[in-house]
């Protein structure tokens, strides 16, 4: 190994985690900052828990109630014009009755 290019190792470097787990490890860094570890990890824990640091969940979520009313919407206006047909057509076939 060549001398003086490598970082220097530090055998009890801490690791602190976002929801205030602490533990030690070896690194190159003296101290380390996560969000996750392995006890606060939906895959660990089995709960569900949304990391959302640019608020793309809450984006999605929105763009996702935006679209369902504007879905709702056109549901409502193609069973009025449906409902309109089929009065008209109604309306016709009782009149072409009525004639013979």
């Amino acid at each position: 190994m060549k001398k003086d290019i490598h970082p220097t190792y530090h055998v009890s470097s801490t690791v602190t985690c976002a929801c205030g787990n602490t533990f030690t490890t070896g690194s190159t860094s003296n101290a380390i900052q996560t969000e996750l570890c392995n006890q606060c990890h939906p895959f660990f824990t089995g709960t569900q828990k949304i990391i959302d640091s640019a608020r793309r969940v809450e984006t999605f979520e929105a763009r996702l109630s935006k679209k369902a009313g504007s879905v709702r919407k056109k549901t409502a206006k193609k069973v009025a014009r449906r409902s309109k047909l089929a009065e008209s057509k109604k309306a016709k076939t009782e009149a072409t009755a009525i004639e013979k």
